[in-house]
């Protein structure tokens, strides 16, 4: 019939007149220039992406040898999965009843069991957008049609007599997105087979010389699992040049010019730090250098010991004058890893032995409680009270003292 042809083709011209109005409306998956920005794309896991739909419409059946039969209802079963922004794959089942022109046929019935191929042809020429309303996607299909014939319009199964025929077809699929979970896909197309059915007593074919079976069907779908597809993150911006004046031009070659020379100043001073460096690294531990003029001179230092402190008479406390020589010695020689024995005396012309050796022990402890303040270890303190055993100097006042050497 014409008026099929018509039907058909309007519906095709304002799914394709209106998807490509939608798309040209479509900026956001384009950057500032107005360039359409692709992939690449994460990898899809195995169930993302995926949709089941149902839907039913309209099918007409056209014989070679007798031309177009009536419009008879269609119905559509199909399960997919979008691989790509761009490319789909979908399996379905297609069922129709027709009815041809053959004198041997008062009804017939079909199973078109199908794979398609799906091209987004949206995604690939206007950018991948999850949210565009109307998505338009060609397909190429092939499968295996089961038809069926009944003698009796109404009456007896829908199968008594069947054959199996390879079908090929083409079509337009047209998604209209509802939400991230539901879109209606107005599915546009027709299917080719060589010949296909049998008549009464198995001997005159229901569709002889070829046929095509031209439909349209309106269904609702239903997206599964993860939805959408996210750009690889490895992806580098676009970075667009900008052209310098001159005069940004000689402020970044004067900047230039000026870091070089600081680089060189930079790279004679780590030179310089290098020989010194080299001439450190041949110092021996434990020796004392003075530095001059960018050398060093090994120096002996003599330490003054024993140093000794002076007791007043009867007394374990030391005067503030000795308290000054004493301080003296803590800042210049005393540290945790020096090591030190303290001796005390007392003079023999006064007092009896018991009361020297206790002053002089007295002395000793008092002494070391007042270096390890100033930071000896106590552990590294040697020495003890002597009382008046020794006499190291002439005169009583001169034997009321401690002694500490560095060991």
């Amino acid at each position: 019939m014409k008026g099929i042809k018509t039907i058909l083709g309007v519906l095709a011209a304002a799914s394709l007149l209106f998807s490509v109005s939608a798309n040209a409306q479509e900026n956001a998956n384009r950057d500032e220039n107005g360039k359409v920005v692709r992939g690449a794309y994460e990898t899809n896991r195995a169930f993302d992406n995926t949709f089941i739909s149902l839907g039913g419409g309209i099918n007409a059946v056209w014989e070679k040898s007798e031309g177009f039969g009536r419009i008879t209802p269609a119905t559509e079963l199909a399960f997919g999965k979008w691989w790509t922004p761009a490319v789909g794959m979908r399996i379905g089942w297609h069922g129709l009843n027709m009815s041809a022109k053959s004198e041997h046929i008062t009804g017939a019935a079909y199973n078109l069991f199908h794979g398609d191929l799906l091209w987004n042809v949206s995604n690939s020429f206007g950018g991948y957008k999850e949210t565009r309303f109307w998505n338009f996607a060609p397909y190429i299909s092939a499968g295996l049609a089961l038809y069926g014939k009944n003698n009796t319009p109404g009456v007896g199964p829908a199968f008594k007599q069947a054959s199996a025929e390879f079908q090929m077809g083409l079509g337009l699929l047209n998604i209209l997105r509802l939400s991230d979970r539901v879109a209606l896909h107005l599915d546009l197309g027709t299917t080719v087979v060589r010949a296909a059915g049998v008549g009464e007593n198995g001997i005159n074919p229901v569709l002889r010389g070829g046929a095509f079976n031209p439909y349209a069907t309106l269904g609702i779908a239903f997206n599964l699992g993860k939805t959408g597809f996210n750009r690889h993150s490895s992806i580098t911006p676009v970075v667009i040049p900008v052209p310098f004046t001159v005069d940004q031009y000689n402020a970044l070659k004067d900047r230039v010019e000026a870091l070089e020379k600081e680089n060189a100043e930079l790279k004679d001073q780590v030179a310089q730090l290098q020989q010194i460096a080299d001439k450190v690294n041949n110092l021996v531990d434990g020796q004392t250098y003075l530095y001059k003029d960018g050398n060093f001179t090994a120096v002996d230092v003599v330490t003054a010991s024993p140093l000794t402190l002076y007791f007043d008479c009867g007394q374990t406390k030391l005067s503030k004058r000795e308290l000054a020589h004493l301080d003296y010695f803590n800042n210049n020689v005393v540290n945790e890893d020096v090591k030190l024995e303290v001796n005390g005396y007392a003079d023999k012309q006064t007092g009896s032995a018991k009361r020297n050796q206790y002053l002089s022990e007295q002395r000793v402890k008092y002494v070391k409680d007042l270096l390890v303040k100033a930071g000896a270890k106590e552990e590294n303190l040697t020495g003890e009270g002597k009382g008046a055993t020794v006499q190291l100097f002439d005169g009583a006042a001169n034997n009321r003292v401690v002694t500490i050497e560095v060991k």
